[in-house]
């Protein structure tokens, strides 16, 4: 989880109906919300709270800038030596090694350093490194793994009307306020502010990536620097199947950064043979077929 700004392409949340209540908390770089509806304001602010107690749990164990970290861990691993993970960590780096297979490697939290270098045992909840040399960096796929923790334990705590978000660009959207079809989104180009579209999210889960803060973006094949794409949004129905371990917001997260590297052609393909999913591409001035 790399520290830095907000994200350059990013949704926004229309003006909701006076019952909904927000909550607001610092992590990861970036400022957290939780939007929920509830009668009792100290039992959502409670509840708010727990949910904000574990995005914190989550970036101690999974940010590579955490001394001792679950991820710092792995990377000082030496051929053959293993070291124990929370079940949090495993299950994250579970789904975004099915995430580098379902894009072509072109979401990999290795750096290109390669799967082929690690192996999760999840009956002991170990990563054993199988080469010297790994590499691990979950920056695009942690916030959207912690919006959906986060949704998760508000469900628990029987908050069902809630939105999480990660600086707006990691979403997880739950049922919505009464009366409301959805959480009213927008979405905006970075640069422009441009309005591309406007969505009431129910049940879904939204990633965005782009490149108002210059070329941190690298396409994992080859290591150079994306340049023809501005930005890609993603959504993804939370009840769809294209997600791994029940995490939609994760894929979406995942998926926004594999979409402004992979060419149109391919995005579509996806979105053909997962119709929960729809992606949204802005290419930069003069690469229209980006």
């Amino acid at each position: 989880m790399t520290p830095g700004e907000e994200s350059p392409a990013s949704f926004g949340l229309e003006a909701g109906p006076g019952i909904t209540r927000r909550f607001s908390h610092e992590a990861m770089a970036s400022v957290w919300e939780v939007h929920c509806v509830h009668d009792d304001p100290v039992y959502a602010r409670q509840a708010a709270h727990a949910a904000f107690g574990l995005l914190d749990r989550l970036e101690q164990e999974q940010s590579r800038f955490i001394a001792n970290s679950d991820v710092s861990r792995v990377g000082e691993l030496a051929a053959g030596e293993s070291t124990r993970v929370s079940p949090s960590t495993l299950e994250c780096l579970g789904i975004a090694r099915h995430l580098y297979e379902l894009t072509g490697r072109c979401f990999d939290v290795t750096l290109g350093a390669g799967w082929e270098r690690l192996e999760l045992l999840p009956e002991s909840f170990t990563v054993r490194a199988l080469e010297s040399g790994s590499r691990l960096d979950l920056g695009g796929i942690g916030k959207g793994f912690a919006v959906d923790r986060m949704a998760e334990l508000l469900l628990d705590w029987d908050v069902p009307r809630a939105l999480v978000h990660g600086g707006f660009s990691s979403v997880r959207a739950l049922e919505p306020p009464p009366d409301r079809a959805g959480w009213p989104l927008r979405l905006t180009a970075p640069g422009t502010g441009d309005v591309l579209a406007r969505v009431d999210a129910r049940q879904q889960a939204f990633g965005a990536s782009g490149l108002r803060k210059g070329e941190h973006i690298h396409d994992p094949r080859t290591g150079l620097p994306v340049r023809e794409r501005r930005a890609a949004w993603v959504a993804v129905d939370a009840r769809g199947a294209v997600r791994e371990g029940h995490s939609p917001a994760a894929v979406a997260d995942a998926l926004s950064t594999a979409f402004m590297i992979l060419p149109r052609e391919a995005v579509a393909e996806l979105e053909a043979r997962h119709p929960e999913l729809r992606a949204w591409l802005v290419p930069e001035p003069g690469c229209a077929s980006a």
